[in-house]
């Protein structure tokens, strides 16, 4: 292939249009990049240097560690907390907001992550990802975690790396969606999927199904349409798929359309959802809108969402915007009828 644009390329191009832009951004893109690069090699090395298995502890959130979950964390903050663009970091794997080390200038930015999305998958060789966001912070101060509870409105990139068959970077920076594959002879994302669309209209749903029997009434209605396929009220055929790996259901939305759906269910009205609104569900929420989609919780635009704290976790469902506005509508419908 000639006349290949590199992931750097891409970005220094955006930013000339940008007068005010420092380079700061490109900087702190260009650490995340370089983090998921060396994750990519862990991932794709797998048993042969000895990352796969339990780490045998728990994250805040209270789910079994694999060891590659404690190892991506550290590269993660590794290859950022240096580099002078960052006020402070938060992650999925640690309970409160990281700080940067005293030694090193703080910056106008905040990066919150999940360091290795899908880790269940890593023992079965399954995809497995990346996901961040980045918010602007005050700069000169010191952040709180407050600082960390913005809207998802309020991000100004989000992005995931997919480490599959290649390893590829999913980004946003409120221009649309593009996607870039790592060429591993030479160690550059290259431009491969510009502008990705999502179709408006699908006939692909993923959803958990062992949870059906918690599921509130709009969730089983859409879904027993589905089901039912041409002999329905749909009056055409859906597939189902589940992965168990959010990277890999969006990226999979983001190429043929679809709709994802980890809804709220009945087992414990203290936990709304399954999926952490900061590092998971705020990022894709801002790359799906920007790719034509939709994302709500059921009720509520998950960009629209203010946190509460820094590990709320949220219904989410995503995808072909008129899949969700059917299951958002399903739900209005029975909230009206209560």
């Amino acid at each position: 292939m000639t006349n290949q644009v590199t992931l750097t390329q891409f970005i220094i191009e955006q930013q000339r249009g940008l007068p005010e832009a420092s380079g700061t951004f490109t900087l702190l893109l260009n650490n995340i990049v370089t983090a998921c690069k060396q994750i990519s090699h862990r991932v794709n090395c797998g048993a042969l240097i000895g990352v796969l298995g339990s780490a045998e502890s728990e994250n805040v959130q209270g789910e079994v560690q694999k060891k590659l979950d404690i190892i991506t964390n550290d590269i993660m903050v590794r290859a950022l907390d240096w580099s002078g663009s960052l006020g402070g970091m938060a992650s999925e794997e640690i309970n409160d907001p990281i700080q940067i080390p005293k030694q090193y200038p703080k910056g106008k930015y905040l990066v919150l992550f999940d360091p290795l999305d899908g880790s269940s998958n890593i023992d079965i060789n399954l995809t497995v990802g990346t996901i961040f966001s980045i918010l602007r912070c005050r700069e000169g101060v010191e952040p709180e975690p407050e600082d960390f509870l913005r809207k998802g409105s309020e991000q100004v990139c989000a992005g995931f790396v997919l480490y599959g068959p290649s390893t590829m970077l999913v980004l946003t920076t409120g221009n649309g969606v593009n996607g870039f594959t790592l060429d591993q002879d030479v160690g550059e994302f290259i431009l491969t999927h510009c502008n990705m669309k999502i179709p408006e209209d699908a006939s692909e749903f993923a959803i958990n199904m062992s949870n059906q029997r918690f599921w509130e009434a709009p969730i089983k209605r859409y879904v027993d349409e589905c089901v039912a396929g041409s002999d329905g009220p749909r009056e055409r055929d859906f597939n189902m798929r589940w992965v168990a790996s959010l990277v890999a259901e969006v990226y999979r939305i983001l190429n043929r359309g679809g709709v994802f759906m980890y809804p709220f269910d009945l087992r414990n009205p203290a936990k709304p959802g399954k999926l952490r609104l900061l590092y998971e569900a705020n990022p894709m929420a801002f790359i799906i809108e920007q790719a034509g989609g939709a994302c709500s919780t059921g009720r509520e635009r998950v960009l629209d969402v203010k946190p509460t704290s820094i590990h709320q976790r949220v219904p989410l469902i995503l995808g072909s915007k008129n899949e969700v506005e059917r299951i958002v509508g399903y739900h209005r419908d029975m909230d009206g009828a209560a």
